[in-house]
């Protein structure tokens, strides 16, 4: 099994993709050391931290003992995941059979749970202005995601047969399930998954990470205007 001699340096802010990778790192019992990147006052803009996350956007990862024992950064919070599972040979399957499983429900989240109920909490939450359509249109795109979780749950205890990085992706964006329209009742086998997973110690301590900083963007203008008023910068 792979050791860890120095820490892996994660540029974080709290929030459902930062925590994929504090979670994962304590899972697995890695040190990692924690650089904190502020969302609300631009520092994801900042050209130290576009260097290893070009899309700008937080979670990153630096490990100092990459393939061949120099460092790598890596960015994108399912890559991170995919990264850490096979290096350290933990909540990735080594087949090809199980981890195609595993990326099935990662992607899943990737491209539909993450970007869905982050807009449905944008129009619920933040928007300006009432827009009914995009708050409809989100809040039940979620419910039938929500919905796809509650079915796939039902005769198996994880996402992806054993508990994996495909179950750590997905908690995180479930947690704020009321900011997005949602009731966990309605969805049985989905809120017996969320609570055995959030009363997990490892889980507990990667949602804990940074939670100070957590505030209700919902009441700060200029933490708006730098988070949804972006364009593509030179």
């Amino acid at each position: 099994m792979t050791t860890q001699t120095k820490p892996i340096e994660v540029y974080y802010w709290p929030t459902p993709n930062g925590w994929k990778v504090t979670v994962m790192l304590e899972e697995i019992g890695v040190p990692y050391v924690v650089k904190y990147v502020n969302i609300g006052k631009g520092e994801q803009f900042e050209p130290a931290f576009l260097k290893i996350a070009p899309n700008n956007r937080m979670p990153a990862i630096i490990d100092p003992e990459g393939p061949g024992g120099q460092p790598i950064s890596v960015f994108e919070s399912g890559a991170i995941l995919q990264y850490l599972g096979r290096k350290f040979g933990k909540l990735y399957p080594e087949d090809e059979r199980g981890r195609v499983e595993v990326d099935q429900w990662l992607f899943w989240q990737m491209g539909g749970l993450g970007p869905m109920a982050g807009q449905a909490h944008h129009f619920r939450q933040y928007a300006p202005e009432q827009v009914p359509y995009a708050i409809d249109r989100y809040t039940n795109e979620v419910n039938r995601l929500y919905g796809v979780m509650n079915r796939r749950l039902a005769d198996r205890p994880f996402l992806a047969g054993d508990y994996s990085i495909a179950d750590i992706a997905s908690v995180g964006w479930t947690r704020s399930y009321k900011n997005q329209g949602q009731d966990l009742e309605d969805f049985p086998h989905l809120k017996r998954w969320f609570d055995e997973i959030t009363a997990r110690p490892a889980v507990i301590r990667g949602f804990e990470v940074g939670q100070e900083h957590r505030r209700n963007l919902a009441d700060d203008k200029d933490a708006q205007k730098v988070l949804f008023g972006q364009r593509a910068r030179a």
